[in-house]
């Protein structure tokens, strides 16, 4: 039993809410569940007590786990139903004589959650700008909204923040090449216009380079994208892979030259590029949201500020260092690192130390 976990205070007990169509951690390629996977390991070891709250029963971590449904709700992912649903029984679940606080990591959480007699935190895991930002600038009552990334909580400024804790990855987990690879650039997203598969392959092209496009496509929004946009591109130096598992991600990632980025979007994070770097392999990003967040110019990849520079970047990528791209996200990005800083959030917030830990009216902003 680790005691007095770094900080010489006692455990906290918390109950980590995800949606009830995720399996923490993730069968095949998940970014987020990876991520609460880590966290909940990691505030374990720092002595704290976990309760993770979803649906189905594939969920393998250090955590307690409550059910709240038998059978993950995937097939209605993106309906509200569901997780409204999913959040009602988990607060009629909730007491403060069981739990000290709750780290909330779905959609609509903040808006139901001053029902709750416990505190929340709820991780902030998209935009927060357009409807989601509508969502977020009515954020109950003692809640507190914590950021992924600087460049996230840059966008909507005037919601009510708690802290930016960067997600982070168990870089003991993945496999590790020691030289560089001179294989294809690797494309790995979800088949959307915001990802740019597009982009990567004329890039791919210019550079002279095959293209691997390993992607999400499952929903009628990327199906209908792949077979409109994407399909009509293909060509013998593009090989193309739906809904890869795990073994067959980390496969590709290791085999890869880099991974190339060239997204439409301020991405708020960006998972897919510390898995990469974590096996060594470098990226190429289009200089957007919080890429110059995780990506060091130069060391473990090369950021690009026009889509004409992608092509030479890709070709340059194939110099840099595995080792360097290793240790920077296990040096900046570990679980550890991660769970600390969400400690830290926690126990500001419990403390009072921020204007909307405790009783208050809704904060209203303008999305951006």
């Amino acid at each position: 039993m680790p005691d007095n976990h770094a900080a010489g205070k006692h455990g906290l007990r918390i109950a980590m809410v995800v949606p009830p169509w995720l399996s923490v951690p993730p069968p095949g390629y998940g970014g987020l569940e990876q991520v609460v996977a880590g966290l909940v390991d990691a505030l374990v070891d720092r002595g704290h007590a976990v309760t993770l709250l979803g649906a189905g029963d594939g969920h393998r971590t250090a955590a307690d786990f409550l059910a709240m449904l038998d059978e993950l709700q995937y097939d209605r992912l993106g309906e509200s139903l569901p997780e409204l649903a999913h959040l009602a029984r988990v607060n009629h679940l909730l007491s403060v004589a069981d739990f000290d606080l709750v780290h909330d990591h779905t959609t609509v959480g903040p808006l139901v959650a001053g029902r709750r007699e416990v505190p929340t935190v709820a991780t902030v895991h998209g935009n927060p700008v357009g409807e989601y930002g509508t969502v977020l600038s009515d954020t109950d009552r003692g809640v507190g909204l914590v950021a992924i990334s600087h460049a996230q909580r840059r966008l909507n400024s005037r919601l009510p923040w708690v802290g930016t804790v960067h997600n982070a990855m168990e870089t003991d987990l993945f496999p590790r090449k020691s030289e560089p690879s001179h294989g294809p650039v690797l494309w790995l997203a979800r088949f959307s216009p915001d990802k740019g598969p597009d982009l990567a392959i004329s890039a791919c092209r210019a550079a002279g380079l095959p293209l691997v496009l390993a992607g999400k496509c499952t929903e009628p929004a990327e199906l209908d994208y792949y077979d409109a946009v994407v399909r009509p591109l293909l060509g013998p130096d593009v090989t193309v892979v739906f809904d890869a598992d795990r073994d067959a991600v980390l496969r590709l990632l290791v085999e890869a030259r880099c991974l190339i980025m060239p997204i439409q979007w301020e991405e708020p994070f960006g998972v897919v590029m510390l898995e990469a770097m974590a096996t060594g392999t470098p990226v190429v990003a289009l200089r957007r949201g919080a890429v110059p967040e995780l990506v060091r110019p130069g060391v473990t990849g090369l950021i690009c500020d026009r889509e004409d520079e992608l092509p030479a970047a890709l070709r340059a990528a194939s110099g840099l260092d595995p080792a360097e791209c290793v240790a920077h996200v296990a040096q900046t990005f570990s679980t550890e690192r991660m769970a600390a800083g969400y400690e830290a959030v926690y126990r500001r917030f419990l403390a009072g130390a921020f204007p909307n830990s405790g009783v208050r009216e809704p904060t209203r902003s303008t999305p951006g």
